[in-house]
């Protein structure tokens, strides 16, 4: 069962200037990050202690500062960024990203576009 642990952080809400279009890399818009980190909680689980995991306030401010410090034409550059930076700066097995443009520029109805992508510590994917 290795790896089957999860921390979830669910509608992280963020307002960039990513897009294809010039008009979304001037006005901007909302988007938002779910995301997955997969790890083995056991030892924590035992310990309470929050050196025993990953401190879920640190990843934020990660996303964060990959939605809102950069600049990408590709939402799926984004959830690339955002997964290299937090599997190369956290202890985790694996990472599952969404990123959703619920403002995507498509002529008609929508709730939302995203794209979701699954990375692996060391690179594998």
């Amino acid at each position: 069962m290795r790896g089957r642990d999860a921390i979830h952080l669910r509608g992280l809400d963020f307002y960039a200037y990513h897009g294809a279009l010039p008009e979304e890399q001037v006005l901007g818009q909302k988007f938002l990050i779910d995301m997955d980190l997969f790890l083995d909680m056991s030892k924590v689980g035992s310990s309470d202690q929050v050196e025993d995991t990953i401190h879920y306030g640190e990843v934020y401010q990660v996303i964060k500062a990959c939605v809102t410090e950069s600049r990408f034409l590709l939402i799926e550059r984004l959830a690339e960024e955002i997964a290299g930076r937090v599997l190369g700066q956290f202890s985790c097995l694996s990472v599952r990203v969404e990123v959703h443009k619920p403002q995507a520029p498509i002529p008609g109805i929508f709730r939302d576009v995203s794209v979701e992508i699954w990375r692996e510590a060391g690179g594998q994917t």
